[in-house]
């Protein structure tokens, strides 16, 4: 003997269909793939950024010890080294800058839902 109530069992049904229906798994599907996308994207840019801020510490710390060899000295190899060390920081921010152009491409291109 069933004493399930028909009322009960009609609502399950229904919300059953509401959030199992093909078209709203497909559509939920698609926004959690693009909030996965979207999150491995600003992962992707936040680790550039850390990156950048280390060579920036690099570069600069290499530059400041090359300026006091350099002014200690009157050597000019340690141009070289200032120079190398602004270039260094130049790719950087040229990479950072890719970095970003590539993951606002990707989560532009990806489907929302």
């Amino acid at each position: 003997m069933d004493n399930t109530n028909a009322q009960v069992i009609d609502t399950v049904n229904q919300i059953q269909m509401a959030t199992m229906a093909p078209q709203v798994v497909m559509t939920s599907g698609a926004g959690k793939a693009y909030q996965s996308v979207a999150q491995s994207t600003a992962i992707a840019v936040q680790d550039s950024a850390d990156a950048l801020r280390n060579l920036s510490t690099i570069a600069t710390t290499a530059i400041g010890v090359a300026m006091a060899q350099l002014l200690a000295t009157k050597d000019v190899k340690y141009v070289e080294v200032i120079t190398a060390a602004q270039q260094v920081m130049t790719q950087a921010n040229v990479e950072f800058g890719q970095v970003g152009a590539t993951a606002a491409n990707v989560i532009k291109g990806y489907p929302a839902g």
